[in-house]
């Protein structure tokens, strides 16, 4: 129910957007972050569930808080970067959307070396 009135604002919005970009190109970008900014609002509750089912997975499987840390770590810089990208893209900036995307796919890379050297220590040990 809740995705129905997501898209129903995101509807509206649009509607809107396309009324006042044509009298007042600023203000459509403004009502844009706006929306980006309720929508992201919205789905953010939803979050700390999924965290709590990480959490309690990683304790039955007996994994590492550091590394369900650095997973979900991970995830959340994915996220926000296509999010930032996506609302620099309807602002019509898209070499500054670029920019974050690449800017996030380097911290994913970095933050991810922990666990690519754990899996790596774990492939040599298992080899003769």
């Amino acid at each position: 129910m809740e995705m129905l009135q997501i898209i129903g604002l995101g509807f509206v919005v649009m509607l809107l957007s396309l009324i006042i970009k044509q009298q007042r190109p600023e203000l459509a970008v403004q009502l844009s972050l706006t929306l980006a900014t309720v929508i992201f609002l919205l789905v953010l509750s939803k979050i700390s569930v999924v965290l709590n089912l990480f959490r309690d997975l990683a304790e039955k499987a007996n994994i590492s808080q550091m590394y369900l840390n650095t997973i979900l770590k991970i995830i959340g810089i994915a996220y926000i970067t296509e999010f930032g990208a996506q609302v620099c893209r309807d602002a019509n900036e898209g070499a500054i959307a670029s920019k974050i995307e690449f800017a996030g796919k380097v911290l994913v890379m970095v933050m991810a070396i922990p666990i690519i050297a754990l899996v790596l220590d774990t492939i040599v040990k298992l080899m003769p």
